[in-house]
């Protein structure tokens, strides 16, 4: 992504503010589902915020000037503090990519009703939370996706997956996110038809 500072400027700054708006956006929706669903520790944490600098995360966010991939700081939460653990991990978890796909259609509206020059603007920015969304949606450790399916299981099965996902877990991120065959990745792969379809369905 840095080379583009010197391409196109704008493209630059725009794809950051999307980056760092839908981090946010992302990271506050999990705080404020952990919250209403009675764990206070997201709050006393202050994550309950929509202050970038409170989800930001230092080497996440050198990677996303950098590399145009980066992360936030995750949501602490304890499952001893929600009544239903493991029903309500996955909602939590789920909070994350709903708040992007919810945020990407509503600028899908905006970017209909205005003059094309304008709405060109808010493409980075529709592009960047579907993408954030999609890829969380992987049920690999430690994305939103690997709570959320361990949250559909039956218990035992659900227990077993995550003692799986903790030791191989970000082993096989890895793996996924690593260039392969024409140096696109296997993650890559799986997850652009679905953002394509999803792009084409709000814009």
């Amino acid at each position: 992504m840095i080379q583009s500072l010197f391409n196109s400027p704008l493209l630059f700054v725009l794809s950051i503010l999307g980056l760092v708006v839908a981090i946010t956006v992302h990271e506050f929706a999990h705080a404020l589902a952990a919250d209403h669903l009675g764990d206070p520790t997201p709050r006393s944490q202050g994550r309950l915020s929509l202050n970038p600098l409170s989800h930001l995360d230092p080497l996440g966010t050198v990677m996303l000037i950098l590399a145009g991939f980066g992360w936030g700081k995750p949501v602490q939460f304890d499952p001893y503090n929600l009544e239903h653990p493991q029903r309500d991990t996955g909602l939590i978890s789920l909070a994350g990519p709903a708040s992007n796909l919810v945020l990407a259609v509503l600028l899908g509206f905006l970017f209909k009703t205005l003059p094309a020059g304008f709405a060109s603007l808010l493409l980075p920015l529709i592009y960047t939370n579907i993408i954030l969304a999609v890829f969380n949606l992987v049920p690999v450790y430690p994305l939103d996706g690997e709570k959320i399916l361990s949250s559909l299981l039956p218990k035992h099965l659900s227990f077993e997956y995550q003692s799986i996902m903790r030791q191989y877990g970000t082993l096989i991120l890895i793996f996924l996110i690593l260039p392969i065959y024409g140096g696109s990745s296997a993650i890559s792969q799986l997850i652009s038809p679905v953002i394509s379809l999803i792009l084409n369905l709000i814009i």
